[in-house]
């Protein structure tokens, strides 16, 4: 189950990173970002609006975690539409890094036989579910509707305009459903993550949007499809 737990998994190897990258080579600089990371936590350092580029420019022997490096991303594209709830960040950083690894983004668990390529079949497993599994399928309703239209929207404009598919107006609809569900459970509570998928309800489209751009910027820079150029022109 994904968690917003990704600033958790941060090494002294990212701290130190951050330290030296934020130092900008200087003495005094670098003096001054330790001693406040020291007295404010990583968070201070973690929303330094300069830290994104300076991951990006790396080219030493130390490199960014894909934790560290994901977490800043969406992050500042969060802050940049209004959206400063860490928790938030945490909870899509965690699930855009946990969805790119092998076929997780088609499970509803790690440990979860089924494989679902299609949203409609995340709601035939929903409509059949009960108990603890019924919240984990709207998790994942919410989950994989977000990570496809947030990451893929290009994807699924030209599925559309080739085969008829749905459209992203679509993808909203069932991702704020999922999460709206999902938040509404009593496992939400128990968790702690009733309020971190209410606010992601709440503010899907905006949510979406600050995804998209993540994916223009760092995932795949050089494409120039007609979305990304619409994207480009209203944002």
């Amino acid at each position: 189950m994904i968690r917003a737990d990704l600033r958790s998994r941060l090494t002294a190897s990212d701290l130190r990173l951050m330290v030296l990258l934020l130092g900008g080579g200087s003495a005094a600089r670098r003096a001054a970002v330790e001693r406040q990371l020291e007295t404010e936590g990583p968070d201070a350092l973690l929303d330094a609006p300069d830290l994104a580029e300076r991951l990006r420019a790396v080219r030493t022997l130390l490199v960014p975690s894909e934790p560290l490096f994901m977490y800043v991303m969406v992050r500042q594209a969060l802050l940049r539409a209004g959206i400063e709830d860490r928790g938030v960040a945490d909870y899509l950083a965690a699930l855009l890094v946990d969805f790119g690894r092998r076929d997780r983004a088609h499970r509803v668990d790690w440990n979860d036989d089924a494989q679902h390529r299609y949203l409609v079949d995340i709601v035939r497993d929903l409509e059949s579910s009960v108990g603890e599994r019924r919240f984990r399928v709207m998790l994942h309703l919410g989950n994989y509707a977000l990570w496809l239209a947030g990451l893929y929207p290009d994807y699924i404009a030209a599925r559309r305009a080739r085969h008829g598919g749905p459209d992203l107006p679509y993808y909203d609809a069932l991702g704020r459903r999922g999460f709206v569900m999902a938040s509404d459970h009593e496992l939400a509570d128990r968790l702690g993550l009733e309020e971190v998928l209410a606010e992601t309800a709440a503010r899907y489209r905006a949510i979406r949007s600050a995804l998209n751009g993540v994916s223009d910027q760092y995932f795949f820079p050089a494409a120039a499809t007609p979305g990304r150029i619409h994207r480009a022109q209203t944002n």
